[in-house]
């Protein structure tokens, strides 16, 4: 079986003057861009949730969590699932050091998987110069200019007083 070749990302991780209106919405609600691109990727939508809180319960326990587990799961599906270049460790250190970032860099990348094409089609219309089709005609009663013949007479109008 022939494998596709992976290609890059469709924007890179600081690209985001290609797409402002997505890293403002990082920037301003982080956790609700992040549960958007994990409902559109098919994920739960909370599943971003056990970043914020999984390291809450964890650090407050004593117990440090340095990779947010759902921003490096859903990164590394995309990654397979899109055959986009990369690798687990690379992974690990953008979900690690640039969280957000890596969460703008997957919506900006469901965004363009999600772009409808635009499919022009032209065709070559060719014109039939045809003759309209013959409409039926009532038949017309001939009347004759001459007069009738004697002896043949028929009156349609009786005067019952005369």
């Amino acid at each position: 079986m022939a494998e596709k070749p992976l290609t890059d990302w469709d924007s890179g991780l600081c690209d985001c003057f290609e797409d402002a209106r997505t890293c403002c919405y990082g920037f301003w609600c982080g956790p609700c861009l992040a549960c958007t691109v994990s409902g559109r990727f098919g994920e739960n939508s909370c599943l971003p949730l056990c970043d914020i809180l999984g390291s809450a319960v964890l650090a407050a326990f004593g117990i440090p969590v340095c990779v947010p587990p759902a921003v490096l799961s859903v990164r590394a599906a995309m990654r397979n699932r899109y055959g986009i270049k990369g690798s687990l460790c690379k992974d690990i250190a953008v979900s690690c050091f640039c969280a957000s970032c890596s969460w703008c860099q997957m919506h900006r990348e469901l965004k363009h998987r999600k772009k409808t094409p635009i499919v022009i089609t032209i065709e070559n219309n060719t014109v039939y110069n045809m003759q309209p089709v013959p409409v039926a005609q009532l038949p017309v009663e001939m009347v004759s200019a001459q007069p009738p013949t004697a002896g043949v007479v028929i009156s349609h109008y009786f005067n019952i007083f005369d």
